[in-house]
C-alpha cells in the first residue's frame, strides 16, 4: 500500500482490491462509521480512497485505515467492532513485556503494533486493546492476575481463552471456573431442580466462553471427565488446587473471607485469575467486598499482576461504552 499526499486530500492506494471492499464494509458501512466519528470525507475511486479533512482529523483517519487493511492482509477479518476499538485506541501497542510460554501465546510484530493471538480448539482469540494485551500477558507470566474493570471489557472471556490454550497445550491438567452465588440485586426465590441445576444460571457466562472456545459438547465430555468444572465459590472450601487454571468470575461479589479462602487454595503448577468490577457490588448493605480488601492487601506483592480496565476496553456494541461513561460520571 502506498500513501501519495496532494492538497487538500490525501489519497491511500490499495494493492488487492479484494481485502478493499471488506476495508470499506457493506455498503461503506465502515467508512461510514470513520466519517462520522472523525468528521471527515472518504471518496472512494477504484483502489483509492481519498480522505478530506482537517489535517489531525486525516492523519487520524489513515492510521486506522491502515492498520484495518493490514488487519486483513493478515488474514483476519475486520468487524465494526474492530473499527470502533481502531477509532478509540488506533495504533496503540503493548505496553507490557513479551510473554513467556513459546507454544502457549503467539506473538506477531508489524508496523507500529504488537499482535497476540491465543489459540483454542474452535476459533483464535484476539485481545484488541493495550489494557487487554498486557492483561493476557500478564495470565502466561503470573501464578495469580487480576483484572478489574467494567463490565464487556473481556476480563472473563480472556482468562477462559488463556485457560483452554493451556489445558490443550498440557500445562494444566484442569480448568476450574467458579462465581459467587449472590443475586444480582432482586430475589429469584428457590430454584427447582439438583444442586447443579440451581447454581447453573449463576454459572452461564463461563458455560458460554467455554462453549465459544471447546464446543458444548467437548465442554459435557471434559466435565464428565471432571477436567473442567464450574461451579460456586463455596465448594472451594477445604481444596487444594494443583496444576489447574482457576478462574474467579465477578469477584466483586466475594466476601473478604471467601476472598482468602478462594486465594489460598492456590496449588503447584496452578494459575489463579481473579476478575471483577467495583461499580457491580451485589453484596448486602455493610459487607465488605473482598476483591476491594485483596487489591488493598496484595498490591505490592510482586508476584501478583493487576491489570485495570476502562469504557475505552469495552468490546460490545460501542453504546456500552457511552453507558459506563454516563454512569461514572454521575457517581458522586
Amino acid at each position: 500500500m502506498t500513501t501519495i499526499a496532494t492538497q487538500p486530500e490525501t489519497v491511500l492506494e490499495f494493492s488487492d482490491n479484494f481485502l478493499l471492499i471488506d476495508l470499506c464494509g457493506e455498503h461503506d458501512r465502515h467508512l461510514a462509521t470513520i466519517e462520522e466519528r472523525l468528521d471527515v470525507q472518504i471518496l472512494r475511486r477504484g483502489n483509492r480512497l481519498g480522505i478530506i479533512g482537517e489535517d489531525e482529523s486525516v492523519r487520524l483517519a489513515e492510521g486506522v485505515l491502515r492498520a484495518l487493511y493490514e488487519r486483513l492482509e493478515s488474514g483476519r477479518t475486520v468487524e465494526p467492532a474492530d473499527v470502533d476499538r481502531e477509532l478509540r485506541m488506533p495504533a496503540v501497542a503493548a505496553t507490557a513485556p513479551e510473554a513467556q510460554g513459546g507454544d502457549q501465546i503467539a506473538l506477531f510484530k508489524g508496523g507500529e503494533a504488537e499482535r497476540i493471538e491465543i489459540k483454542t480448539r474452535r476459533k483464535m482469540v484476539e485481545p484488541r486493546t493495550a489494557a487487554q494485551k498486557a492483561y493476557v500477558q500478564s495470565l502466561y507470566k503470573s501464578e495469580l492476575a487480576f483484572g478489574i474493570g467494567p463490565a464487556g471489557t473481556g476480563k472473563t472471556y480472556l482468562a477462559v481463552a488463556a485457560g483452554v490454550n493451556m489445558f490443550m497445550q498440557g500445562h494444566v491438567d484442569r480448568i476450574i471456573l467458579c462465581r459467587p452465588a449472590v443475586e444480582a440485586g432482586e430475589r429469584l426465590g428457590f430454584l427447582p431442580g439438583t444442586q447443579e441445576e440451581k447454581v447453573d444460571p449463576y454459572m452461564q457466562p463461563l458455560y458460554d466462553a467455554l462453549n465459544d472456545f471447546l464446543g458444548a459438547r467437548d465442554v459435557a465430555k471434559l466435565r464428565e471427565q471432571k477436567m473442567i468444572e464450574i461451579a460456586p465459590l463455596a465448594f472451594m472450601r477445604g481444596r487444594t488446587l494443583a496444576r489447574a487454571f482457576v478462574v474467579l468470575d465477578e469477584a466483586q461479589n466475594a466476601t473478604t473471607m471467601q476472598m482468602k479462602m478462594f486465594l489460598t487454595r492456590l496449588g503447584e503448577g496452578s494459575r489463579m485469575v481473579v476478575t471483577g468490577d467495583r461499580s457491580q457490588v451485589d453484596l448486602p448493605r455493610g459487607v465488605a467486598s473482598g476483591l476491594h480488601d485483596a487489591e488493598r492487601l496484595l498490591k505490592g506483592i510482586p508476584k501478583i499482576a493487576f491489570n485495570y480496565f476502562t469504557s475505552k476496553d469495552v468490546v460490545r456494541h460501542p453504546l456500552v461504552a457511552a453507558i459506563i461513561d454516563a454512569y461514572e460520571a454521575d457517581t458522586p
